[in-house]
């Protein structure tokens, strides 16, 4: 009886268990929260797209892929330029990273950081929608990251609270805060200022207390930080490097999603994407110049740089990108250099 009974609750078990519903592998595996990494929150257009991108996940998914931005390199302690080992490793799930910030882990990304590479918008965007930018791509998804779409945070322009800059000549002895990449310091060395590296956290009060006599980021920082209240008075526009965003996800936590919901995050990171280059290039076109007229009616002068000004600035950087693009691989910047070349 004893063997009967349990044969009989064995095959009961079974059969209770071959018609339970199973859950579907999302519902098993996936999160409650994932953490997206980004340097700026908003007002920024970096923190902005961030933002975007994760109220487009969570609105199409129906509340099922639920995505947090962490501003402030927070999720690494505050050191940006470990944000992408940190993905590597699975420790953050997401971000919206700079190539300058990744650089030091993918060299390749120092293309966007050639010295005068691209004399505007449209060379931006033949670079990262053209062979070089999959070719990035490709690179940076060989080391565990996946990346899905790019961003902007914009080209990079400098300030300082000593003097208008239209020549090299002008930066000779200026202290000016740089981020954590060689390339920046040889490009400020070759053009006689004093390159100063440090974090972002750390470089307004030192434009405050004047510690440091300029920086060199987009506009859009350069408004939403209010620089010019930290005596930053003297703005050139001269677009020597840009700085490309890139949506990521980490392979680790990539491969728990479903195809669909790999689609899902790949479109929504499009275009939050492009809603970031929207923002990035508002009021400092000539079409629409309204930011840089605002800027203005802060007290600020604004310097604008003819391409025959800029020819002295490349003549004097020409070294640091020679060297540079040697290192970068000289296929990766050719495929820039003809991409520029034929823009339309």
């Amino acid at each position: 009886m004893t063997k009967r009974l349990l044969a009989a609750l064995a095959a009961g078990v079974a059969i209770a268990l071959a018609a339970a519903p199973t859950l579907p592998a999302a519902a098993q595996t996936y999160k409650a929260e994932y953490k997206i990494s980004t340097v700026l929150g908003a007002p920024f257009p970096w923190g902005v797209s961030a933002q975007r991108w994760a109220d487009l996940v969570k609105e199409r998914s129906n509340g099922r892929i639920v995505m947090k931005v962490y501003p402030g390199a927070q999720l690494v302690g505050g050191d940006q330029t470990k944000e992408f080992t940190a993905m590597r490793q699975g420790v953050i799930d997401m971000a919206v990273g700079s190539t300058i910030n990744w650089s030091p882990q993918v060299a390749e990304l120092n293309l966007f950081a050639l010295p005068f590479l691209m004399p505007d918008h449209k060379a931006l965007d033949a670079i990262t929608g053209g062979e070089a930018g999959k070719k990035l791509f490709d690179i940076v998804a060989a080391k565990d990251v996946i990346p899905l779409a790019w961003g902007e945070n914009g080209f990079r322009e400098v300030s300082n609270s000593k003097r208008d800059v239209k020549t090299p000549a002008d930066l000779k002895g200026l202290k000016i805060r740089v981020v954590g990449s060689p390339l920046f310091n040889e490009t400020f060395t070759a053009l006689g200022a004093n390159p100063t590296q440090m974090s972002w956290a750390d470089a307004q009060p030192a434009l405050s207390t004047g510690a440091v006599d300029g920086q060199e980021n987009p506009i859009t920082v350069y408004v939403a930080a209010k620089l010019n209240t930290v005596g930053q008075k003297h703005l050139t526009l001269w677009g020597y490097v840009a700085d490309p965003l890139i949506f990521a996800v980490s392979k680790p936590v990539w491969d728990t999603f479903s195809a669909d919901d790999q689609k899902l995050l790949r479109e929504t990171a499009a275009e939050a994407g492009q809603y970031g280059k929207e923002l990035a290039r508002k009021g400092i076109t000539e079409e629409d110049p309204s930011t840089l007229k605002a800027i203005e009616a802060l007290g600020v002068t604004v310097t604008r740089l003819t391409p025959e000004d800029q020819k002295a600035f490349q003549a004097a950087t020409k070294p640091v990108y020679d060297k540079w693009k040697a290192r970068i691989g000289v296929p990766l910047v050719e495929a820039a250099e003809k991409a520029v070349a034929e823009r339309k």
